[in-house]
């Protein structure tokens, strides 16, 4: 009888972290793009080795990319950023930990393209910054989600500093684009 007890105790204790794993989501291939545009020079940079989780029965979303991974066309602009700006040594990721709000009876699983927003706290250069922005969340009729998101990141809210000698080839607010194709964990 007692042994019937600790398993049925056991199940029930495990029963919500099986239930939790079949609703996540991931990717380890999304993408993170960001471009700066001045007068002197326009600079892009392609991180494709962004790794997500994605829950949507709760909303919570998580990002992570490491700083070095982001690829530029020129290896002295790849160089400079590493060593210069974002010191990849020493703060070698940059994260967001946060929630997806779809509008109010939106199924973020059901079929077709949601408008959502996404508030949480993006993490860079060992600067927290909370931020809100609107993003899509499209649903194949085959199970997957792929997430799009644009935004502006401003180098200087996250301590970046950019030296005098090449502020005007640095925009101060950055466009960033962030796309992760999800499946099921």
């Amino acid at each position: 009888m007692r042994s019937n007890r600790h398993a049925l105790n056991t199940a029930l204790f495990l029963l919500p972290l099986v239930l939790a794993a079949q609703d996540k989501w991931g990717s380890r291939d999304g993408e993170i793009t960001f471009f700066s545009s001045t007068p002197m020079e326009d600079i892009t940079a392609v991180n494709p080795k962004v790794a997500s989780v994605f829950v949507p029965s709760t909303g919570a979303i998580e990002f992570s990319a490491l700083v070095k991974a982001f690829e530029f066309r020129k290896a002295m602009m790849q160089e400079h950023f590493n060593e210069d700006y974002m010191e990849s040594d020493q703060f070698p990721k940059a994260t967001f930990k946060g929630k997806v709000i779809a509008k109010s009876g939106d199924d973020l699983t059901r079929p077709g393209a949601h408008a959502v927003s996404v508030e949480g706290d993006l993490t860079m250069h060992g600067v927290t910054q909370h931020i809100t922005v609107p993003a899509t969340m499209t649903t194949a009729a085959d199970g997957g989600i792929q997430a799009v998101c644009d935004f502006k990141v401003k180098p200087a809210d996250h301590g970046i500093k950019v030296p005098s000698v090449v502020r005007e080839k640095i925009a101060e607010s950055l466009d960033v684009k962030v796309k992760i194709g999800y499946t099921k964990l």
